[in-house]
């Protein structure tokens, strides 16, 4: 009799272990269930993918920055700056020697300012 008992016991439980283990599963593919467990592993991959990508831009701009003090350093761009302006240079365009205005051997040119002198 015990025997009996046990097996039969063990046969309910079993069973109520299958039924419930397939509702779960049944209620798992619903289309409102799958669509939240895609909506949810979407988030999950976009959420990973924006941390990677934030991380690439700081280690782009770690590196950015890195090789831009390189090439300043290389080309000079950090030495200390002359605070001296550069020497006045005479334009070029005032400069026209076959102009008969021009005065030979003055360091700018002198111009008749006569008004009547081309009439």
């Amino acid at each position: 009799m015990f025997r009996r008992t046990f097996w039969f016991s063990t046969g309910v439980a079993a069973g109520v272990w299958a039924t419930a283990k397939v509702n779960r599963k049944l209620r798992q593919l619903t289309p409102e269930s799958v669509a939240a467990t895609a909506a949810n592993k979407a988030l999950e991959t976009g959420h990973r993918i924006k941390d990677r990508a934030v991380g690439f831009a700081l280690d782009v701009r770690d590196n950015m920055a890195r090789r831009e003090a390189e090439l300043g350093e290389a080309l000079g761009l950090d030495a200390p700056v002359d605070r001296e302006l550069p020497p006045s240079r005479r334009l070029a365009a005032i400069e026209n020697h076959h102009s008969p205005k021009y005065v030979e051997g003055s360091t700018y040119p002198t111009y008749s300012y006569n008004r009547n002198e081309d009439h």
